[in-house]
């Protein structure tokens, strides 16, 4: 492939999953000879790093008007699918909708990334169903859930292929009618770059304290930050110096404030909103373990994060944690939301030295088998493959 059109929703300067895979990516390519541009939804009109990156970034506005903005990125996509081989979109509804008709009106092959169910996830933070991922598949839906459903669904089928980053995934999508064949699972690689600096002084630096229980991920239900915050007093009758900090930003930011005030958790909670990933490494270096209670998980790379730096994991046993952590090997899984159990496999992993030392070897050596490197090459392959 020599001409490649990569359509995403975020993009740097924005933090976020979508925005750090596009770059990277493309600057792989480009690395590669590939000429890559990108049409990106983006909170800035330009951004002096564009003109220091080796591909083409096209913004538009967010700010613009519902409908306006839509239009003005789908005019752009076709404009640019005219000139790509072919078309990689990194999500099925804000920016794989306006993909899918630009391949389509073109005839280019179009390659959708799916990480997760968008019509579940604004389910959940609309308050429009209480159901989990697994159960929500097979519900009925209406209005504004239904149409994100269908166009979702829709825009999958439409593509060559699709790409997932787990088994689990790779499941969800054959349940929408996507044929097995068509589904091509890349696992995401970590490169996280290693803080040379002891506990100490990585603690100094990100200004906490204390035996640090950290966790990370955007700020909405499914993610269980609530029952983390609500066990901490349990947690200090264990260890009167853990500290939770939790890394992140979203829409239960609030209500995660509101919780730790008051339970009084001021000095022993810390909300410290979102981190780049240079930012992050240093607060993994100041961690004594990492606990994610997530009801869903697509693929964590920050499970994965937190093994490259050497930090012990405990997550739980959904969606394709469990194609990372084998149980008492590389990591704990317990349950959902699971109170009893969260706080014996805390209590047990900061007890038991020898465990922590077992869980951090192994968990590094895991790692080493998701290397972003493997990522690139695997995903260049195949947009290889289908020109």
């Amino acid at each position: 492939m020599k001409r490649l059109l990569i359509t995403t929703g975020i993009f740097a300067p924005d933090i976020g999953g979508p925005a750090s895979y596009a770059r990277s990516l493309a600057t792989y390519l480009a690395s590669q000879g590939v000429e890559v541009s990108i049409v990106t939804y983006s909170s800035v009109t330009r951004h002096a790093d564009d003109k220091t990156l080796p591909f083409r970034v096209y913004r538009i506005w967010t700010k613009l008007p519902w409908g306006i903005r839509h239009m003005l990125f789908f005019l752009r996509v076709l404009m640019h699918a005219h000139r790509a081989q072919g078309i990689l979109t990194l999500n099925a509804v804000s920016a794989g909708v306006p993909a899918a008709w630009a391949a389509r009106l073109t005839g280019k092959p179009l390659v959708v990334k799916v990480v997760g169910d968008y019509a579940w996830e604004i389910a959940v933070q609309i308050g429009h169903t209480f159901l989990m991922i697994n159960e929500f598949q097979k519900s009925s839906k209406s209005g504004r859930i239904r149409r994100l459903d269908r166009l979702q669904r829709w825009v999958c089928r439409r593509a060559k292929r699709v790409i997932v980053p787990s088994k689990y995934l790779a499941d969800l999508v054959e349940a929408w009618g996507v044929p097995q064949e068509r589904i091509s699972i890349i696992y995401n690689g970590v490169a996280l770059e290693p803080v040379l600096a002891s506990k100490e002084e990585a603690r100094r630096h990100i200004g906490v304290s204390g035996n640090i229980i950290l966790t990370a991920g955007r700020l909405v239900p499914w993610k269980g930050f609530r029952m983390l915050i609500k066990l901490m007093p349990q947690l200090l009758q264990v260890n009167q110096f853990f500290r939770l900090v939790i890394v992140g930003d979203g829409p239960d930011m609030a209500m995660l404030r509101s919780v730790v005030r008051n339970l009084g958790l001021e000095r022993k909670v810390y909300l410290v909103g979102r981190r780049t990933s240079a930012e992050m490494a240093r607060y993994l270096a100041a961690a004594d373990m990492f606990v994610l209670n997530t009801g869903y998980e697509g693929f964590s790379h920050q499970v994965l994060e937190a093994m490259s730096a050497g930090v012990p994991v405990i997550t739980t046993s959904v969606g394709g944690n469990r194609e990372i952590v084998v149980q008492g090997q590389n990591g704990f899984l317990v349950r959902y939301n699971d109170e009893f159990n969260l706080v014996e496999a805390i209590k047990t992993l900061w007890r038991q030295t020898e465990l922590r030392d077992h869980l951090i070897a192994n968990g590094r050596h895991t790692v080493a088998a998701f290397s972003i490197e493997k990522m690139y090459e695997q995903t260049q392959r195949l947009l290889n493959e289908l020109v």
